[in-house]
């Protein structure tokens, strides 16, 4: 065999290695008790998670199959459940495209659709008696531990108690399937290596809040981009400040996965202004930790993105809001100016939107409420730092329109139908659509 044959032949052997391996981390699940389309698992309601199967259901009540046929296609049959119910899939870290088919070919669905800590992705997808709908996004799956360039272990994210059991720290992907009538036809996860990596860095203002009725924008604007293009990666944590997210590893573990081109949005200041000693302060000690975070994102060819901490809820006797971040917020944009970075100003944005709200409705946006309603809450909840989920949409709106605004290259990104937000007119709260879910505490998170 000539030279140049056996290298042919090598090539069209490593491609289909490569081609395997790639179909591999490609997975498809049929729901429904009937025989699975062609290239599908089957997922029947008595398919429960466990680590040898690596795939199935948990938390969840009343599954129940439909099947209109013997199968002929993935949307002939489907699984619904007279409360939320909850698939993971054992997945290696990385970004994924997950594609889901909903609705049923002789009724009607509504499923909205939220990932790992209720993070919103499709909300009330609704499908007309015999419509099916395929929709698609991008989720960021995680773990804690911090690997070099060649996949060693080098360290390991500090985990506060309370994050154990977060739904995105497992090496999971767990999606939430919600709404009056969710009706699941199908799964698909595909591996997203090329998509832009938007990494969020902040507190309980950002994080993804796991319980209802807790809740922040890092949770609500994943579902603002288009699939495929974006994917937001919260490493937010509640509690924490510029110091803390580093001393934590939270930093490093975001850095070992960023690629040139990605950004880093970082947003603090609520924890940060009560840190006390000598030196601390706005303009100092502050500064210069945005500044480290700024210069570690552009030595690894990331954009920095800085965001000014939203007010809290404090409004004086004429009704205009007081400034308890005293000056952390004109820091913020002092340093995107010296640094000649992009501000995303949502102190300036949320004092126009609570204003807007008045001390009245405002409450609205933020966890206020009466005792028992929710288990093991017999105390009143009055939380005027963290926002109920419709007031964090309502931020994450904010965040949106100041990424039109300030990140153009991103807003490029943006779904088309997102229209104009202007903070002064807020969405109406009667006009909020949210199923809860089954996942619920009373305790306030960490930070104020």
């Amino acid at each position: 065999m000539s030279k140049s044959k056996v290298q042919l032949l090598c090539v069209v052997l490593l491609s289909s290695i490569a081609l395997n391996a790639q179909q591999k981390n490609i997975y498809k699940f049929d729901f429904g008790t009937a025989k699975p389309a062609a290239g599908y698992t089957a997922v029947t309601p008595q398919t429960f998670y466990t680590d040898a199967t690596g795939f199935g259901f948990f938390e969840s009540e009343g599954l129940k199959n439909v099947a209109y046929s013997k199968k002929k296609k993935a949307a002939d049959d489907f699984i619904t459940a007279t409360t939320p119910f909850f698939f993971s899939v054992k997945l290696q870290e990385g970004n994924y495209d997950v594609k889901v088919i909903l609705g049923d070919v002789k009724g009607t669905s509504a499923t909205t659709v939220r990932a790992e800590c209720r993070r919103l992705f499709l909300q009330n997808i609704r499908t007309k008696k015999g419509e099916i709908k395929t929709e698609t996004f991008t989720v960021h799956v995680k773990d804690s531990i911090i690997r070099d360039g060649n996949g060693n272990a080098i360290s390991k994210v500090k985990l506060k108690e309370r994050e154990i059991n977060y739904l995105h720290w497992d090496n999971q992907l767990t999606l939430e399937f919600n709404d009056t009538a969710a009706k699941v036809c199908a799964v698909e996860i595909t591996p997203n290596t090329k998509a832009t990596t938007v990494f969020l860095s902040g507190n309980s203002t950002v994080v993804d809040q796991d319980k209802e009725p807790w809740a922040s924008w890092g949770q609500m604007i994943p579902s603002f981009f288009q699939p495929g293009k974006v994917c937001i990666a919260n490493y937010a944590e509640s509690g924490e400040a510029l110091n803390s997210f580093k001393t934590a590893r939270r930093l490093q573990k975001l850095l070992s996965l960023m690629k040139t081109g990605d950004y880093l949005f970082i947003e603090f200041g609520h924890n940060d202004m009560k840190q006390k000693g000598e030196g601390v302060g706005p303009f100092t000690t502050y500064k210069a930790s945005l500044k480290y975070f700024i210069a570690a994102t552009k030595k690894k060819g990331g954009i920095p993105v800085l965001v000014t901490s939203m007010h809290r809820r404090s409004f004086d006797a004429a009704g205009r809001i007081i400034n308890t971040l005293l000056e952390y917020p004109e820091a913020v944009r002092q340093t995107a100016k010296e640094e000649n970075v992009a501000v995303i100003d949502l102190n300036a944005m949320s004092k126009i939107m609570y204003e807007a709200w008045g001390p009245q409705k405002s409450v609205k946006a933020f966890v206020h409420y009466p005792a028992n309603t929710f288990p093991g809450q017999e105390k009143k909840l009055e939380d005027n730092t963290h926002f109920n989920t419709y007031g964090a949409y309502e931020i994450a709106r904010c965040i949106v329109q100041g990424i039109k605004n300030d990140v153009p290259p991103l807003a490029k990104h943006l779904k088309t139908t997102i229209p104009v937000f202007n903070p002064a007119q807020p969405d109406a709260e009667e006009k909020w659509y949210w199923p809860q879910s089954i996942l619920k505490a009373a305790v306030k998170p960490d930070g104020n």
